[in-house]
């Protein structure tokens, strides 16, 4: 069962928007989908919450009593986990036995870039880690502005596959609010984004 970690210890890069566009997708394509949600603030569990019954099936945690080892639902083929901010340590590595491709999204800023730099290199200093496919993703990025300069200066720097960048888009919003994403309504609606997407979704489909 592919296991697609997003996280990055910085709060408010996109994580949550990030995986639950990427378990529509998968759910779009038939795969029975989990979506698991790791952070505290629980954003993914409450999109979960709205999305309609008539679309494809997202579900969601089963957790044991003690609340520490997520159980997949019974005919689980693909899980999305969101982490939470703060991802350190024995939480990492904790996650990172489940993973099999870790997908980091970042933002154009200053204090984003910083943090994101500290925990790449957290990941690929662990030798246990370093052989789980990653790939950062720019994320909410503003196109000719000095900050996504900034930001695709660093991303040529890291040696990992960068992806996107996906645009700064109310249709992220809008969407979330009723617990739907870019798969879920016409194509012609949101093309410009599918668009950006296609770079992870080959990530995804690469050996």
């Amino acid at each position: 069962m592919p296991v697609i970690v997003v996280a990055n210890p910085k709060g408010g890069v996109g994580k949550s928007t990030v995986s639950t566009n990427l378990a529509g997708y998968l759910a779009r394509q038939g795969h029975a989908v989990m979506l698991g949600d790791a952070d505290r603030q629980q954003s993914s569990s409450a999109w979960l919450a709205q999305r309609p019954p008539e679309l494809p099936t997202i579900r969601g945690w089963e957790l044991t009593e003690h609340e520490s080892i997520v159980r997949p639902p019974k005919g689980t083929t693909h899980l999305v986990l969101d982490t939470p901010a703060g991802l350190h340590g024995k939480r990492l590595d904790a996650v990172m036995k489940l993973a099999d491709r870790v997908l980091v999204p970042l933002q154009a800023s200053l204090f984003d870039i910083r943090a994101s730099a500290a925990f790449l290199a957290e990941l690929q200093a662990r030798r246990k880690h370093a052989k789980v496919p990653l790939a950062v993703l720019g994320n909410r990025v503003r196109e000719h502005t000095h900050a996504a300069q900034q930001l695709q200066d660093f991303l040529g720097q890291l040696g990992v596959p960068v992806l996107g960048p996906l645009r700064e888009t109310q249709h992220y919003v809008q969407l979330a609010a009723h617990g739907l994403t870019l798969w879920d309504v016409a194509p012609g609606r949101v093309e410009k984004d599918l668009a950006q997407w296609q770079t992870v979704l080959d990530w995804l489909r690469s050996d």
